[in-house]
Formats: structure tokens, sequence, C-alpha cells
């Protein structure tokens, strides 16, 4: 939940734990955990790559990067709990999609559509603005939440842009976005059933110029960048992953990589508000813009000793707020931050 966390709407509800064996082959967890937490997201990794986990605790240590929960003043409650629920193992994905593919072949059922339909097509339309409006050389700090333009005027800009999903789980926002225009569409995500489902909802829909991959973005396998990369949820799960904190710096570590430069980033999220993202990014900034300093650091490596990785351009407006304790908050944030 982006802005104000509210408990969940059933006090009956046990809180998300730290998992057993038992607990994540157990329906009734996963929908407990789900509900509990209320985070529909796509993704969550378990990666253990030695070198790039000590780089991230290392980091971490320095004290030049805080996690996002650092930031939060609302979050001290939440925050002992949140970190080892359920929805940040990759077992519990496994499961969850495993459960949704079989639905489908039996039933035809799609499965959740994460942040809900319209959470997801305010994403896709804001987004495809914010490209028309830097395919046409405007670089936008405000973008206005206004309705885009039409597919068939959009299309001679979209077509050019090169977009990655990940954590695409059943693939629909990608579907989405083809249908606003975008063309060269490639989803990733490091759970084998849902890229399954993410296939086969594609088939089924007439969408098979879609590229579905099996590829956890912390130790991403692509040999390409994008020119646009969308995540809706993945940072949410990461972060919910018992070493959550470090993950996340390895997880911006794989954006900077995945994002050609002069590309754009969009992430949207239900667990961090507009200011944190903002906030992380900035910390991860100045860690690499750091690191650029230090004498022993590869002359190869991908690094801009001038300016940081990524640059705050604008994010959604449009989504609904409420009021709580005296506070104005939205339950979703989206953010989009251009690639130096």
């Amino acid at each position: 939940m982006a802005g104000i966390r509210l408990p969940p709407e059933d006090s009956d509800i046990p809180q998300a734990r730290a998992p057993t064996n038992a607990d994540l082959v157990s329906d009734d967890d996963r929908s407990v955990a789900a509900d509990s937490w209320s985070i529909k997201s796509d993704y969550g990794s378990t990666l253990d790559d030695d070198q790039r986990h000590a780089d991230a605790s290392d980091a971490l240590a320095s004290g030049n990067f805080r996690a996002a929960s650092d930031y939060s003043s609302d979050k001290d409650e939440l925050d002992s709990e949140v970190v080892t629920s359920m929805l940040g193992l990759q077992s519990y994905w496994d499961a969850a999609y495993a459960d949704e593919l079989t639905n489908f072949r039996e039933h035809g059922h799609t499965g959740e559509v994460w942040f809900g339909v319209e959470v997801m097509e305010i994403v896709v339309s804001w987004t495809k603005s914010l490209c028309i409006e830097i395919s046409q050389g405007h670089m936008p700090n405000h973008l206005d939440d206004a309705k885009s333009e039409p597919v068939e005027q959009g299309e001679k800009y979209l077509s050019s842009w090169s977009v990655l999903d990940i954590g695409t789980g059943n693939g629909l926002l990608l579907q989405e976005l083809a249908k606003q225009g975008f063309s060269d569409l490639t989803g990733t995500d490091y759970s084998e059933g849902a890229i399954d489902l993410a296939r086969s909802l594609a088939d089924r829909d007439g969408f098979t110029n879609i590229n579905f991959l099996v590829d956890d973005v912390l130790e991403s396998k692509l040999e390409r960048q994008f020119q646009l990369v969308m995540d809706k949820g993945t940072l949410d799960a990461i972060g919910l992953h018992p070493d959550g904190p470090i993950k996340r710096i390895m997880y911006w570590d794989s954006m900077s990589r995945l994002v050609t430069p002069g590309g754009i980033f969009v992430v949207t999220s239900c667990n961090n508000t507009k200011d944190e993202l903002i906030r992380e990014v900035d910390a991860y900034n100045q860690r690499v813009l750091g690191a650029s300093q230090e004498p022993d650091t590869p002359k190869d490596q991908d690094i801009s000793r001038d300016s940081p990785p990524f640059r705050y351009i604008n994010h959604v407006r449009s989504y609904p707020t409420f009021m709580f304790g005296g506070s104005v908050g939205s339950r979703v944030a989206t953010v989009a931050f251009l690639r130096s």
C-alpha cells in the first residue's frame, strides 16, 4: 500500500510470519498472506549469487544506502513483520502460478490482475503519453494526466520503443501495452509457471509477438537493454524477502544495466510512496557516484563519474486518494525515472 498503510480489514486474519515448508504448499496460508498485506505483486527473488550479495551487504553496511522502510515514519509498526512475508519468496509464487495455470487450463480463467484492472489501465495510458512526449523531443517534469493520443496517432512513435516488463506474471500488462501500439515487447519472470501462463494467455488472445522468458531480474541473463522497463509489484515483493534491504540494492544495480541510457524506468508500487521511491533512488545514485570516485573502480564498469544513474521525471497523479488519520494518501504509486 502506498502513502497510508491501513491494517487488514478482517481483524481475525493472522499476521504474516516466517514460513515453514508446510506453509509454502498450503492454499489457505497463501490466501491469508495475500489478504493480510494487500500486496498484489508479480515477483520476488531468492537469488544466492555470493559475490553480488556480498557487494550489496557491504554497501548497506557502509551507510551509503538505506532500505526504503528507513525513510517512512509510518512503517515502524509493520517493518519487523513485513520483511519476512511469504510474498517475498519464490516458492510462494511458484505455487501461486501453478494454481493459476491449472485454473486457466481447466476453466479458461485469466488469473489475478495485480493492483486491479483500473490501475493497470492508468499505468498503460500514462506510460503511453510519457513515451509519446519523449519521442516528440519533450522531457516532461510535470506531465499532466490527460488522455493520451489515439492509438493510430501514437503508433508511429511507440512501435520503435523496446519494452521489458520485469516480474510479468500473467503478462496482461504487456497485452495492454500492445493494444496501445507498442510492438517490441518482452516479459520476464523467475517463476516458470508464470511464464507458461503468460504465453498461454498471449496465444489465446492473439498477442503472439510478445516474447516471454524465464529470467531472474536480480541476476538477469538478458543480453540487451530496453528503452522502457516496467515494474508493477516486483520491487514490493523483493522488499518482503528476509534479505529485502540487500536485494533492493541488487535490484537497482540490475535496473541500471537493463534500462538503456536515455530510456525510462516506470515502477508501480503498493508498498512504497512516491517520495520513498525517489529517496531510495537518490540513495542509490549517491552510492554509485561514490563508488565511481574510488581509484580501483574498473574502467569498463558502466558508471558515469559525472551524473547519477537515474533521475526522477514524473509520477501518476490520477490515482484515487483517501483521508485517514488527518493525512491524504493513495494506495498505489507509479513513478518514472530517466536513465542517464
